[in-house]
Formats: C-alpha cells, sequence, structure tokens
C-alpha cells in the first residue's frame, strides 16, 4: 500500500476527549479517493500504527474519484500507547506518513434500509456512510448512542444533515437509552445492520440480529478498540506445523507478535479481531476466542481463530502455519 506524505491543515476540539484533525497533501497534490467506511493507517514516531476512519458529512460530495482532504475523529484514550495521544499533539503545519485509504467496512449493495448502529467514537465511518446513502438515494436510520450529549462528537453535525434519519441515545438520560433488542425486533427482514463502537455493543447487536433470524452477512461492522489483558492469562506455546518451530506466548502478547519476532511470514490486518485476515487453522489445542467475527457455532467448534487476538485455553496451540 503506498504511503503519503501529508500535512495538518486543522485542528479542532469537539469534545474535551475528542478532536476533528484536516490533513491535506504535503505537496498540494490531490488526495487518492475513498468510499464510506474507508480509513488510513497513520505511522506513529515508535513505527506503530493506527487505524482511523475518514468523515465526509457532505451528501452533496462524492470523495470518491479524489479529494483535497482527509477529516479524522481522534479520541484521546485513557489507556493510550502512544496513538491517541500523538494525534492529539498534533497541530496545523505538522506532516505525518500515512497509507493511502483501505476499505474493511465498506457499504453492502442491497434494496433493503441499512440500519447505521454507532457508540462512541464508532460514529466517525457512519457519518460518510450516511452520506453516501443520502447521494444514491437509499434508505437508511442512523442510531447513535453516547454516555451523554455533551461528550457525542459531530451529533450537531449529523443532525443538520441527516434530519429525522438520525435518532440519539444518552446513558445519562433514561427515556434516551438505545433500546438495541427492540430495535433489531422492529427491523425490516431485508435490512442490513453497520455496527461500530464498543466489543460489547457489537457483540450484543451481532447476537440479537443473528437470534431474531437474520444472516450474519447482514450483520457488519468495525471494532475500533482491542480486547485488554485480562487478570489470569497464562504464557502458553504456539507450534508452527510446518517447520516444528515452538514459540511461548507470555501474558500481554499477541501470537502475532511472538510469531513474526520469530521470522514468520503472517498476513493480517486490522489487529482488533473483526476483519478475519489472519485467521489460522487449529490443528491441537483449544483457543481461547477473544475476536467478535466468529459466530458461537464456529467458537465452539474451535477450528479456527484470529491470532491477532485470541490466546489458548490449552498449553500448546498446533497451528497450520
Amino acid at each position: 500500500m503506498s504511503q503519503l506524505r501529508l500535512k495538518v491543515s486543522s485542528v479542532e476540539a469537539l469534545t474535551d476527549k475528542i478532536r476533528a484533525v484536516t490533513l491535506t497533501s504535503a505537496d498540494g497534490r490531490k488526495l487518492p479517493g475513498y468510499q464510506a467506511g474507508a480509513h488510513i493507517k497513520i505511522t506513529l514516531p515508535t513505527g506503530g500504527e493506527r487505524h482511523y476512519s475518514l468523515i465526509n458529512s457532505d451528501a452533496e460530495t462524492d470523495p470518491s474519484h479524489g479529494t483535497d482532504s482527509y477529516r479524522l475523529g481522534i479520541l484521546k484514550e485513557a489507556a493510550s500507547k502512544g496513538g491517541s495521544l500523538f494525534m492529539h499533539a498534533l497541530a496545523p503545519g505538522d506532516t505525518i506518513e500515512t497509507s493511502a485509504p483501505k476499505n474493511d467496512f465498506a457499504l453492502a449493495s442491497h434494496d433493503g434500509p441499512a440500519i447505521l448502529l454507532a457508540g462512541g467514537i464508532g460514529v466517525t465511518p457512519m457519518i460518510s456512510m450516511a452520506a453516501e446513502l443520502q447521494r444514491s438515494g437509499r434508505p437508511f436510520e442512523f442510531h447513535y448512542s453516547g454516555r451523554s450529549r455533551p461528550l457525542m462528537a459531530f451529533v450537531d453535525e449529523i443532525e443538520a444533515a441527516c434530519g429525522d434519519a438520525l435518532k440519539v441515545y444518552c446513558d445519562d438520560e433514561a427515556e434516551r437509552c438505545l433500546d438495541l433488542a427492540g430495535l433489531i425486533e422492529r427491523a425490516p427482514a431485508d435490512a442490513h445492520f453497520y455496527v461500530c463502537g464498543p466489543r460489547g455493543m457489537i457483540e450484543a447487536a451481532r447476537e440479537r440480529a443473528l437470534a431474531k433470524g437474520f444472516d450474519k452477512e447482514r450483520v457488519h461492522f468495525e471494532l475500533f478498540d482491542q480486547p485488554e489483558e485480562q487478570a489470569g492469562d497464562q504464557l502458553f506455546e504456539v507450534e508452527v506445523k510446518s517447520t516444528g518451530e515452538i514459540f511461548t506466548v507470555a501474558p500481554g502478547r499477541t501470537i502475532i507478535e511472538v510469531l513474526e519476532e520469530g521470522g514468520v511470514d503472517l498476513v493480517y490486518d486490522c489487529q482488533r479481531g473483526d476483519c478475519g485476515i489472519c485467521q489460522t487453522t487449529v490443528l491441537e489445542g483449544v483457543p481461547d476466542h477473544r475476536d467478535v467475527i466468529l459466530t458461537d457455532e464456529e467458537r465452539a467448534a474451535n477450528d479456527v481463530m484470529q491470532i491477532c487476538v485470541s490466546r489458548s485455553k490449552t498449553p500448546r496451540l498446533v497451528l497450520d502455519l
């Protein structure tokens, strides 16, 4: 994926913890186009990367054929490992390295309504989705949930753009809390759900939709957080079947991190357990599934696992690598 050198053109404080950052080409050229749901990867000074969704709320503007700027929403995370702190320290005139846009969360082609479910900073890809749906004349609902309205970024902007299609839910207002079960129960049979937000929200929406009889292909999602290290996590071994090499994965480390350090060539992307690219066949052992992509049945079978986030319930896993 080609790298871009971008300049910070503006920074806007939306809430105490969320900033909107607008980026333009450092050399004045037009930027590669993108469709709703796309993100760019920011290269951090440490060498790591962070994904941020591209935001466009203007239904009259189609960024798919090129654009003058990229707009991002950045949450300052309490347990930041440096990514959000770096992004919040950016000022106009600074330059950063990013990837070209990539889309793992695109709108599908369907006749039924798109039901957009956003939690917290997970609203960012939904803003572009709403604009694209409006532009193409497709039916949609936009449900945005947060702790409190003053903490919900972009809410006024979305209301102005979407009107009655937007419903806002606040945890601190009992009469305005999101009834996820009721919303899915009332959804038409030809609906598609697009969910972005905390892991619990995604898992609940997926579980409810599948229980209601919706095919899993109708539930699209993107996860913005990564599973935290859990108390009681133990070290375990991973055997690479093709070579017989054995690696030890300690608490706080991922299988991908350890195997890459050992020279194993791996294919992966999100490192959050929501894209499926790193899915690997399990030949022996029992995985401790921590992704959001497998169904309950697939987890129970223990035939595959997402090695970016999942661990092991047994002392050793043998993987088909």
